[in-house]
């Protein structure tokens, strides 16, 4: 990998908490040094260039992290990327890989894991198992198809469809729903189910991806 001796780190998570021991602790590494810090995407992307390798979270203040892996890799093709997450969701790890991600860390391991698999990474080395990455890879086209699928869906959402579905993006709870437009919070839950159907996807987390890429709840 390009850099010399050092490897060059770019650190991206809203965290401090998390992201400045970080820091602290890979400067303090004879063969690593941290190029960049950042809270949030549009940070991060202001500090692409010069970096060899990018440890990220998914959970950005602006976005997924899917965003700045692409961007990372675009401008650093030799570049690697680790996330490093809180999510223990498979779909979302299948998306961190899709987008060009090296390997995937939950946060509960220790910096000197972290540290091991930047090494590992720099080096070349293989850190996921082959057969774990095509898992994920597997996963992620199957998400793609649902997505597919539910990009052709939007013409049988009912008014009243749309207003449920913008409930989750607006933040509010479906017992918040529920005075607001007369139904029962179980009512709520029940027309989500059906709202699923419709878009073709199998979760409250992929109707909300859904309304966000495709404006599907917006009834203005």
């Amino acid at each position: 990998m390009d850099g010399g001796v050092l490897i060059r780190v770019l650190l991206a998570d809203d965290h401090a908490a998390f992201r400045q021991p970080l820091a602290f602790m890979l400067n303090r590494e004879p063969d690593m040094v941290v190029v960049g810090q950042a809270g949030t995407i549009a940070e991060a992307r202001e500090q692409l260039a010069g970096a060899d390798l990018a440890v990220t979270d998914l959970d950005l203040p602006d976005g997924h992290g899917e965003e700045l892996i692409r961007a990372f890799r675009l401008a650093n093709p030799r570049g690697q990327v680790l996330v490093v997450t809180a999510w223990d969701a498979a779909g979302h790890h299948a998306v961190a890989v899709d987008a060009g991600a090296a390997a995937v860390l939950h946060k509960s391991v220790g910096i000197p894991e972290i540290i091991a698999c930047i090494r590992q990474l720099a080096a070349g080395e293989r850190v996921m198992e082959p057969s774990r990455l095509q898992e994920l890879k597997q996963l992620a086209a199957r998400e793609r198809e649902n997505w597919r699928g539910a990009r052709r869906a939007p013409a049988g959402m009912t008014t009243q469809d749309r207003d449920v579905l913008r409930t989750p993006q607006e933040g509010k709870s479906d017992g918040e729903f529920g005075p607001r437009s007369n139904t029962a919070p179980h009512r709520v839950r029940a027309h989500m189910a059906s709202i699923h159907g419709k878009l073709v996807v199998k979760s409250r987390l992929q109707a909300l991806v859904f309304a966000v890429r495709s404006g599907a709840p917006s009834v203005d």
